[in-house]
């Protein structure tokens, strides 16, 4: 089946590129890749350079934004196919569009969805445990994240995974390495003034790197970072008048779910409750649920397991597995299957000054049973429920 994909992918990028006539040819492309973050970090750089009057358009998780008009990129989806790309694409050259950033998965580019497209620059976020149902091994996940590399004219990489990606960078590249400290204090200041948790502070300064290597002035750059408005599903908070807060968050990964959890926890009281809602998709990654169990009972005070995009699988099985993990044999553990029931016993339960924080599904608009997807959005249903209260 993977094999069948890859044939079927890279036909089509090949006629897809001659049908659009190879439109990325009149763009310069910013790709970027990682584990987490690359929403966040495409739509900074986007947000930047459009802010900057560069005309720039955006392919990300979320959407696309091609002159004035988003476009719905689909279901569950971070890089669309050869024939949904090249059309983006398309469309960026017809409004004379400069530059295109997109957000590149290690699934597109084994499946050569990116058929055809060099890049100009290629950014890494970060990379950690996740994908392995499809890649079986970090290191063939690496390998496919790699592939970037292998495109981009400069490649701005987090230093800490550096050491993955070495062997695939060539003399004649350029390489710009980064961690949290690398701009001058202004950049810094400006980026600490707009991101509280250390994950975006390290996403934003790749955006920045970004936008120091396109020739744009510190300035413009300040101006742009303290005006971003934030991406939908990603840290987003659903004000209420209980007195707690409510945050969703695309987190799926172990990574992301603990770096999530540890800036909320710094965030309230020793007497006040972090309170987390999160299950593992079916037909993915096994290895990371019990990993994700033991990471929400370690940090969070209630963790609560429940259903993310099941497909064919039992949601009960998935959350016995997620259960496997834990070791902190205090923990408060809640396992109700039903999402819906589930964010409203976390609000339930609540109380003024606790933190309540829904992971996994983030901007998502559908839940995926069987081969059905439902209507879904875990803003609408806490404010459903707290309409109902």
């Amino acid at each position: 089946m993977k094999t069948h994909k890859k044939i079927k992918y890279f036909i089509n990028g090949i006629f897809a590129n001659l049908f659009y006539l190879n439109p990325s040819k009149s763009l310069k492309i910013i790709g970027v890749t990682g584990t987490d973050g690359k929403t966040t970090t495409s739509n900074i750089i986007y947000h930047i350079l459009h802010s900057s009057g560069i005309k720039t358009g955006l392919v990300s998780t979320v959407n696309a934004k091609i002159g004035s008009k988003e476009y719905d990129t689909g279901f569950h989806v971070t890089n669309p196919g050869p024939f949904q790309l090249q059309k983006l694409l398309s469309l960026m050259v017809k409004n004379k569009l400069e530059y295109a950033v997109l957000e590149v998965t290690s699934h597109g580019l084994d499946q050569n969805r990116n058929f055809g497209i060099n890049f100009d620059i290629g950014v890494l976020t970060n990379i950690t445990h996740e994908h392995l149902d499809y890649h079986k091994t970090f290191d063939n996940y690496v390998s496919a994240k790699a592939k970037l590399f292998h495109k981009s004219k400069i490649c701005i990489i987090n230093e800490d995974y550096f050491k993955y990606f070495k062997k695939n960078i060539t003399k004649k590249q350029k390489v710009i390495l980064y961690s949290s400290a690398t701009l001058n204090t202004d950049l810094i200041r400006a980026i600490k003034s707009r991101f509280k948790e250390e994950y975006n502070i390290q996403n934003a300064t790749a955006a920045v790197l970004v936008a120091k290597e396109l020739g744009i002035e510190d300035k413009k750059i300040i101006k742009a970072v303290k005006s971003f408005p934030g991406v939908e599903g990603r840290m987003q908070e659903v004000k209420n008048k209980k007195g707690i807060k409510i945050v969703v968050d695309f987190a799926h990964t172990p990574n992301a779910l603990e770096n999530i959890l540890l800036t909320l926890k710094k965030e309230k009281n020793n007497k006040n409750k972090l309170i987390s809602v999160f299950g593992c998709a079916g037909e993915r990654d096994i290895q990371k649920r019990p990993m994700m169990g033991e990471i929400s009972t370690r940090i969070a005070d209630i963790s609560i397991f429940t259903a993310e995009d099941p497909r064919h699988e039992d949601v009960n099985e998935i959350i016995k597995e997620m259960k496997m993990g834990i070791k902190n044999k205090r923990a408060i553990v809640f396992e109700i299957p039903d999402r819906f029931e589930a964010i409203k016993k976390a609000i339930d339960i609540a109380k003024r000054g606790d933190i309540v924080v829904l992971c996994g599904k983030g901007h998502e608009k559908s839940m995926a049973y069987g081969d059905t997807e439902k209507p879904w959005s875990d803003v609408k249903s806490v404010k459903r429920i707290l309409k109902n209260e």
